[in-house]
């Protein structure tokens, strides 16, 4: 089957009949992705000239807006363009929460902010060391910011200028990619996770799942053999449309594409409606042991 499920939905705050919502949430948790290609995210007139790399901060690859905090980061904006910047990326956090909720509203008391990024910088010829190479075949996990379990819930949406696409490869599900690498992966060192937590190199506490769930994710990438012959299907994602998949369930990997903008939430484990699919359950099955 395709990994693309075709939504028809028009409005980010569209109330959806219960059999919809239903199947919306069965694929997500099956590892599809959700494609709604007429949901546009408008930009207005005082926006537009926000979609020029140059407010990206020296070396950083994506602008974040935090939520909670309602700040900018990694920007070199100031002034009325930081203004709109911090406009534009707080509308598509609070439009992204409605589409969640309407499309999956059993999610909906327990989703947790994670941060909002836009991405202006081409994707296709960025340097970058293997580890970091997104156009490399991986499932999601983050270095710095440990989930503990939580799964990792995105919503895309390509806000392109020049109508081109973003263009993905979706790999197997996790669970596949848990059972080649799951034993090679070395033991989480004593005490290693108090540490990075202490001297703030993590924020938070790396659980024995996010270790298992890092090297997951840097194994895969640095498989030269695998990335080269998995299976794997290439999709292109028109501009103006938007996407949602758990990041952290299915591979994918970003080959061209620019002007993104990405939602993150985090949802618990039993929050699911099938919680045997979630990584840390499939994690938990295959070394037999608690992870969190």
């Amino acid at each position: 089957m395709h990994p693309l499920i075709t939504m028809e939905v028009k409005r980010w705050n569209e109330r959806q009949v219960p059999s919809l919502t239903a199947a919306a949430t069965e694929a997500l948790e099956d590892g599809y992705v959700l494609y709604m290609p007429h949901l546009r995210f408008e930009v207005s007139a005082d926006e537009v000239d926000l979609l020029d790399p140059k407010w990206l901060a020296p070396g950083a690859k994506n602008i974040s807006y935090d939520p909670r905090a309602d700040a900018i980061g990694h920007s070199s904006a100031t002034g009325a363009a930081l203004t709109h910047l911090n406009w534009m990326l707080a509308r598509y956090a609070k439009l992204t929460r409605e589409l969640v909720t309407h499309l999956c509203p059993d999610y909906a008391p327990h989703l947790k902010d994670g941060l909002t990024s836009f991405r202006p910088a081409e994707v296709a010829g960025r340097s970058t060391s293997a580890r970091k190479d997104d156009t490399r075949l991986h499932v999601d996990a983050f270095t710095s910011r440990p989930t503990g379990g939580l799964r990792i819930l995105r919503v895309f949406h390509n806000l392109n200028p020049r109508d081109e696409p973003r263009v993905w490869e979706i790999g197997e599900p996790m669970r596949e990619v848990a059972k080649i690498y799951v034993d090679r992966v070395p033991p989480q060192l004593p005490g290693s996770a108090w540490i990075l937590e202490r001297l703030g190199i993590v924020k938070g506490h790396r659980s024995e799942y996010d270790h298992y769930m890092l090297n997951l994710h840097d194994k895969a990438k640095l498989d030269e053999e695998r990335q080269r012959s998995c299976k794997r299907t290439r999709v292109e994602l028109p501009a103006h449309t938007t996407w949602m998949v758990f990041t952290d369930g299915v591979e994918h990997a970003v080959l061209a594409g620019q002007h993104l903008l990405e939602q993150t939430y985090y949802l618990p484990v039993n929050a699911m409606h099938d919680e045997k699919k979630a990584p840390l359950r499939v994690l938990e099955e295959l070394t037999q042991r608690a992870l969190v």
